[in-house]
């Protein structure tokens, strides 16, 4: 018996021994990986992600949206308005056997950087020319920054007119030019929610009514909602603080769908704008948002995306 205790008690004492080596090995080891995660986590501080996609193309329906194009892409666009007017004469339907007018703008934009966008474009009927300047200031990221702010000036020329009615049209030139100046601000506040807010200043080159304002402010509200992968429903509206006063005018409103193609998108719009230029259809809207001829009109967008900074890549 005594020889066998004698044999226990070294047993035991290789095994505490072990069991000291063991523990003075892993928490030195814990030490050196926890100092080794503390050097990364200073070294490699984890960074916030932006916010991508607010909205999925630069017009929400009507209007821009905070998105610029990136670097290298450049955007075509189709934007027609059809309506019917109240009593035309079918003798004198010069547009389409569908609609009693249509106006369409055609225009292009191009990303100079992932933040600066450069765009123009022309209406088929009311004969205006337009251009832009878009910059996004700031961009929604995570925690840091809770919302995007994008920047746009913009200016058109209207070539036609004339007549008494018009507002803002002489034979001089800078009479006939209105520029555009807005701050958007959107934030995303899910994968399936976005809202906008967009302060708008319009300034008018003439004036032949002394009771209108030069000047106008208006303010513009747009969201979307994801109804699926590719779809989504929009709605804008165009708040006027200080309107036309030589005639009756409407804020613009517009509810739609929009239809994202890989590099095509397509809008659907009901609204009551004719105009496509920002200072035509936010302060020269002349009817009311309802079904009746003359004031619903049907609108159709296309959006084609071409990537010409891959393709200089490839070759």
């Amino acid at each position: 018996m005594l020889n066998l205790n004698l044999n226990i008690i070294p047993m035991k004492s290789s095994v505490f021994n072990l069991v000291n080596i063991v523990l003075t090995i892993s928490l030195s080891f814990s030490s050196n990986a926890q100092s080794l995660l503390e050097t990364l986590e200073d070294k490699f501080p984890e960074s916030s992600q932006y916010t991508l996609g607010t909205f999925k193309a630069s017009r929400i329906s009507i209007g821009h949206s905070v998105e610029t194009r990136k670097k290298g892409v450049l955007e075509f666009q189709s934007m027609t308005r059809f309506w019917k007017v109240p009593n035309f004469d079918p003798k004198t339907r010069s547009q389409s056997l569908i609609a009693d007018k249509i106006n369409t703008r055609f225009g292009l934009e191009y990303g100079v950087s992932d933040r600066l966008t450069l765009g123009a474009g022309g209406t088929t009927l009311f004969g205006v020319f337009d251009g832009f300047v878009k910059y996004k200031l700031l961009q929604q990221r995570d925690d840091k920054m809770p919302l995007t702010l994008t920047l746009l000036q913009g200016a058109s020329l209207r070539t036609m007119g004339g007549t008494a009615k018009d507002i803002n049209f002489t034979d001089e030139f800078s009479d006939r030019v209105a520029i555009t100046s807005q701050i958007l601000i959107a934030r995303k506040f899910s994968r399936q929610f976005s809202f906008q807010v967009a302060p708008t200043l319009v300034v008018r080159g003439s004036n032949r009514f002394e009771a209108n304002p030069n000047s106008h402010f208006a303010i513009g509200f747009g969201g979307r909602y994801n109804v699926g992968r590719h779809v989504s429903v929009v709605s804008e509206y165009y708040y006027q603080a200080n309107p036309l006063e030589s005639k009756k005018t409407y804020d613009a409103l517009s509810i739609g769908v929009n239809w994202e193609l890989s590099d095509v998108m397509l809008q659907f719009q009901m609204t009551n704008i004719r105009g496509v230029a920002e200072d035509v259809f936010i302060t020269q809207t002349p009817n009311n948002f309802n079904f009746n001829d003359g004031n619903f009109v049907f609108g159709f967008t296309g959006i084609f995306i071409l990537h010409t900074q891959n393709r200089l890549k490839r070759k």
